[in-house]
């Protein structure tokens, strides 16, 4: 029987095909390496920058709580205590709340509401941080002046072990501002990741839940948060991002103290607050002090996220055996 030869054209475009491919592959390459190149550069230059403060203050940098730029003494323990608890309490304000938005639009509102309120959603993610600062000076720090922080000083103040952290004046300025303002801000971002994952739910399990007599409080439980795990763990996290790096938003109403406190209640700073506070008028020692902090940022952010990937990498082990 005659032999099926490869025509010439055929060849040629099989050749064509092939470089294609891999210049295709050899571009997305670059494009990689290009964005671990600029996230390498910035963190190094920023620590490079600093390293003066950092020679001469060494680990204390980290440990200290004495911050005079006057004095040349940079401690950067105020701010990052104030980034990370302003951090924890979004998180622990956004997280429940985003989740009775997401399973509120997936299980119980009508379908038209439905619609209506995710562009709502949607529209809160889109509001610059400075409008939500503005906000939170004008509106929120009065309430928590007049109304929120008595209460909070006269029935947690008193208590033992948590009382130190309702304990101040009614500034209005502070953490806990700072928090629920925060919190306000990553809502979108994190409802919108759960509402989107519980919608990949097939339908034919939750109505086989509900066809054995399962409430929607218990289908959601059994069902829909064991299904969509590590999508709302990621979900939780890009959040935590966007809280650790909000600056204008947190400066309207943190307070910008660099005095150690553990009350919430009174005023504070951040790392990006600190930095766009004072990065246009600092010396260049100072200006050295910032930059180092923006280092320590890079690195807290890091640390985050790279906990999360870990995380969500254990459970998707965990899913497969």
């Amino acid at each position: 029987m005659p032999t099926l030869a490869t025509s010439p054209a055929a060849s040629g475009q099989g050749q064509r095909d092939a470089r294609h491919d891999r210049q295709f592959r050899i571009l997305l390459t670059a494009s990689a390496v290009l964005v671990l190149l600029a996230l390498a550069g910035a963190a190094l230059s920023m620590l490079w920058s600093g390293r003066s403060v950092l020679l001469s203050e060494g680990l204390g940098f980290f440990t200290s709580t004495d911050w005079n730029p006057v004095e040349n003494k940079y401690g950067a323990l105020v701010p990052i205590y104030g980034t990370l608890v302003t951090a924890l309490i979004a998180m622990l304000i956004a997280v429940p709340v985003s989740y009775g938005i997401a399973f509120f639009l997936t299980e119980i509102a009508p379908r038209r509401l439905r619609t209506l309120l995710g562009s709502a959603i949607e529209l809160l993610a889109g509001i610059p941080s400075i409008i939500y600062g503005m906000w939170g000076f004008f509106v929120l720090m009065p309430v928590m002046r007049e109304v929120l922080i008595p209460w909070l000083d006269a029935t947690l103040g008193p208590l033992p072990l948590i009382g130190p952290l309702f304990r101040g004046p009614p500034i209005g300025a502070g953490m806990l501002t700072s928090g629920i303002v925060l919190s306000i801000m990553v809502i979108p971002f994190v409802s919108s990741v759960m509402r989107d994952v519980f919608l990949t739910v097939p339908t034919r399990l939750k109505e086989s839940a509900y066809a054995l007599g399962s409430t929607r409080w218990e289908v959601n439980r059994d069902i829909v948060l064991p299904y969509t795990r590590s999508a709302v763990i990621g979900g939780i996290f890009l959040g935590l991002g966007r809280a650790l790096g909000e600056t204008m938003a947190v400066a309207f109403v943190i307070g910008n103290s660099v005095g150690f406190t553990a009350s919430l209640l009174e005023p504070s700073t951040t790392i990006a607050a600190l930095i766009a506070n004072d990065f246009g008028e600092a010396t260049e020692e100072y200006r050295a002090a910032l930059l180092l902090l923006g280092f320590v940022l890079f690195i807290v952010t890091f640390v985050v996220l790279a906990l999360a990937r870990l995380m969500l990498n254990r459970l998707a082990r965990r899913e497969g055996n």
